[in-house]
């Protein structure tokens, strides 16, 4: 008969448990997704304007994107190190600006400040890194499923923590960074020693696709790694350059033994060519699309560069819109912005899941390229963006719901699409590359484009008004004129973003069909 003690000890390392607290680690983890319930505070109490605004926003967004610290820490440290370096981060960056806030501090300068959002929002790279780590290890064989719920839980945390500060009815509106400071806090530090690779690889069931389901709905599966070599010459390293590429159609549709004959009998005559010097004859120059690259591989590779930049322009849209909400909501007539911030969060988690399932149907079920789904969610964003160009009747929640839904989409699909294109190897650094787009996006949208002109509106409205501002009052806009020329702006560089997306499948439609076209 099994002890206490030892059905403690399987209690405690059953891989289940771990993962339903990484799933508690990740509600906690979207601390970014709150600065539109922030921001509006901060600049009520500092008397900033709303270029200074954008500055901290900037500050939060880079922040909240480089996460290579703690991935390299996580391979050598303890899980719950990572997560408490994390915690402390978040604690003492957001509680710096609660004490300024509420003025239990001096007012500090706007750079500090930035550096204090900085240095918090960066927690939650600790937070991610700590939850994902141990859930892929944990569960080697349904990585896809564990990647999708956490970084849903992710999505959903800022609507989590919004209800956690309504139901509270703090008497000040400050207390929204309390929270923001305390909640992760508490949270994670009571979790974090459960949070850690158990040999799940020994703990695997058949019945786990099933649990996954029931969590999230559709399991997606492994990417295919299968990688398609049509010369592989171990003898010599004479390869001609692109040969794989220019190989005859009709050498695929032989059966598989005489294509074998059919290519050495090729291969053969091109190294006699060379040695004839008929043919010029050099050697592969790094990976094809679909193998591994290194991240200076891929950064000299087309595809990955128009990846790159549709994703300035389209997430780093998407980020602008979610950094000002809070404004948007002000210049509306909104007194509260908390519900469409909670509004964006709950469509940023259903997105992601979304995102992901339909993009996984598009490559399996047609071969197609997955950037695809990329552009669709694009094209998305700039009807919804054009809506409240107009001034639309209800386009604040036109936009809150096709906004969230959308960002959180690129960030299903653009991992995938990444590994499939240049390999898993070296996918960590592909896909920290490729999160400091939103932020390179960011700092001109919100920092230039929609600060300078939300400013120059409100100008004019104080100088038509008449009114006189009193020292430590902000500027404030008012009407749909505040937003309404930036979201035209952004309106047309998602359509510029979607032209990007649909270069790369143009280009990489051979390369899917590789992948796919068998499954």
């Amino acid at each position: 008969m099994i002890g206490i003690p030892e059905k403690a000890k399987t209690f405690v390392n059953n891989r289940w448990l771990v993962f339903v607290a990484s799933m508690w680690v990740q509600s906690c983890s979207g601390i970014g997704y709150m600065y539109g319930s922030i921001s509006p505070v901060i600049k009520s109490t500092m008397g900033y304007n709303q270029r200074q605004i954008a500055v901290l926003g900037v500050a939060k967004d880079i922040g909240d994107a480089i996460g290579f610290v703690a991935g390299s820490l996580s391979e050598v440290v303890p899980i719950w190190v990572v997560l408490f370096i994390g915690v402390a981060q978040n604690f003492f960056g957001y509680g710096l600006v609660w004490l300024t806030v509420n003025h239990t501090l001096p007012p500090l300068p706007l750079w500090v400040l930035c550096v204090c959002i900085f240095v918090g929002t960066n927690g939650e790279t600790y937070f991610n890194t700590g939850a994902l780590v141990s859930g892929v290890q944990n569960f080697p064989k349904s990585r896809g499923p564990v990647v999708g719920i956490l970084k849903g839980f992710a999505g959903l945390s800022g609507a989590i923590l919004t209800q956690v500060y309504l139901m509270f009815n703090f008497p000040d509106e400050a207390s929204i960074i309390f929270v923001v400071a305390v909640g992760p806090t508490i949270v994670i530090t009571s979790v974090m020693f459960l949070i850690r690779p158990v040999g799940g690889h020994k703990q695997a069931r058949q019945s786990d696709d099933t649990s996954f389901l029931a969590l999230y709905g559709e399991e997606e599966r492994l990417l295919n790694e299968e990688k398609q070599e049509v010369i592989d010459h171990g003898k010599t390293e004479v390869i001609l350059s692109e040969v794989e590429d220019e190989t005859p159609s009709e050498i695929d549709s032989l059966p598989a033994e005489e294509r074998e004959k059919r290519i050495s009998h090729l291969q053969a005559r091109l190294v006699q060519a060379a040695a004839d010097g008929a043919v010029k004859v050099k050697k592969k120059k790094g990976p094809r699309r679909g193998e591994d690259f290194t991240l200076t591989q891929a950064l000299v590779k087309a595809d990955f560069l128009l990846m790159f930049f549709s994703l300035v322009l389209a997430s780093g849209s998407g980020l602008t819109v979610i950094d000002n909400l809070g404004q948007m909501c002000q210049s509306l007539g909104y007194e509260n912005p908390h519900i469409f911030v909670s509004m964006i969060s709950i469509w940023n988690f259903l997105g992601r899941v979304a995102g992901g399932y339909f993009s996984e149907l598009v490559v399996r079920k047609y071969a197609y390229p997955r950037p695809v789904a990329m552009a669709a969610v694009q094209v998305v964003m700039s009807c919804s963006l054009l809506y409240y160009a107009v001034s639309a009747p209800g386009a604040i929640y036109i936009v809150s719901v096709v906004m969230g839904s959308c960002y959180g989409a690129h960030w299903a699909i653009v991992p995938s699409a990444a590994s499939e294109l240049f390999g898993l190897k070296s996918f960590g650094a592909l896909y920290n590359f490729l999160t400091l787009a939103s932020p390179a996006g960011s700092l001109i949208f919100s920092g230039v484009i929609a600060s300078g002109i939300y400013d120059y509106e409100a100008k004019i409205q104080n100088a038509t008004n008449l009114d006189t501002l009193t020292d430590g009052e902000a500027l404030t806009c008012y009407g749909t004129i505040c937003y309404s020329i930036t979201c035209g702006i952004l309106s047309v560089l998602c359509l510029m973003a979607c032209v990007l997306s649909m270069i790369v499948v143009y280009r990489t439609k051979r390369v899917y069909a590789k992948l796919y076209g068998s499954s």
